[in-house]
């Protein structure tokens, strides 16, 4: 196996990616981005690339949502959650007090805001590819035009002369990211395991009055629960949204298929990204008349109905 991840080594993704099996033997290569490595995917350099998708504290990874859409369909098939820790860092011999600009990747950014407030109110920021390479970037030759750094207690393991200035500055202790194994569309589907999660693209029919709720009535009809939607512009125009959706349960599951017949009526351009298992292994609360055997049961039902009708005309 081959895989591509958000790089440099050190990042909360690689450390996302060690975590499956067989991974910390495979071939990696580190990606300068999100949609670089999900490209590498599509264009079959890698057989997987794992990719941060959405965080406790900052919500959905944008630049991930927007690079899925784009281009060719992937398949998703696995998930995996890491708990997120913040250290600031700085060139050998660097002092807190000599801080004048910070850089580390947005989403890394957004949950230090606080602590930067609060013992560097007067520090500028300046955004990073990932938060390993904002660290890594302060012990080249020449100067990266800042003096510290927010990154992951890994990339200290890695590179213990860089000077530690804090740790433990996250904002919320129970931080978590959420990552994303993804692979080509042709990918085999992970069987079912009763705690399962579906992730769609559903591109917005109509900017109207109750288009939204036509959408969301397929799932609730059916008893599937959503545990994240979010919009996102297609860049077409102003008004034209698609909605990035997470559902709990697997295309195996009689109540989401029928939700995505459902919704396949209304917009015929959803987009199926993959079922997989949930990383958290819960599952979900399903009634009896949602359960696949009241499906079958109606399924049955109507086929008895068909069979005793006269044949029309």
């Amino acid at each position: 196996m081959r895989y591509a991840f958000l790089g440099p080594e050190g990042t909360f993704t690689e450390a996302a990616l060690l975590s499956v099996e067989g991974a910390s033997d495979a071939e990696r290569a580190p990606s300068p981005s999100v949609p670089a490595a999900l490209a590498a995917v599509r264009a079959g350099e890698v057989d997987a690339a794992m990719v941060p998708i959405e965080n406790s504290v900052e919500g959905g990874v944008t630049a991930t949502l927007d690079a899925i859409a784009a281009g060719a369909d992937l398949r998703i098939i696995r998930e995996v959650l890491v708990p997120i820790r913040f250290v600031l860092v700085g060139a050998p011999g660097t002092r807190l007090e000599q801080v004048r600009t910070v850089s580390t990747h947005s989403h890394a950014w957004a949950q230090v805001r606080g602590w930067m407030h609060a013992h560097l109110p007067e520090a500028d920021y300046l955004p990073a590819g990932s938060t390993a390479a904002a660290a890594l970037a302060l012990l080249g030759a020449e100067s990266p035009g800042y003096q510290a750094a927010v990154c992951s207690p890994v990339v200290l393991e890695q590179h213990p002369e860089l000077a530690v200035l804090a740790e433990d500055i996250g904002d919320v202790s129970t931080a978590v990211t959420r990552f994303v194994l993804v692979a080509p569309a042709h990918a085999p589907l992970p069987e079912r395991t009763g705690a399962d999660k579906t992730t769609l693209m559903i591109p917005l029919p109509a900017d109207r009055p109750g288009a939204l709720m036509e959408l969301l009535e397929q799932f609730t009809a059916r008893g599937v629960n959503l545990s994240r939607i979010e919009s996102r512009p297609t860049g077409e125009a102003l008004g034209r949204y698609f909605f990035s959706v997470d559902a709990e349960g697997h295309l195996a599951d009689a109540r989401m298929r029928n939700a995505l017949r459902g919704l396949h009526r209304i917009s015929p351009g959803v987009v199926f990204l993959g079922s997989y298992p949930r990383a958290d292994g819960a599952a979900p609360a399903v009634d009896a008349h949602h359960a696949d055997a009241a499906f079958d049961a109606a399924d049955r039902w109507v086929a008895g109905l068909m069979g005793a009708a006269p044949e029309r005309a």
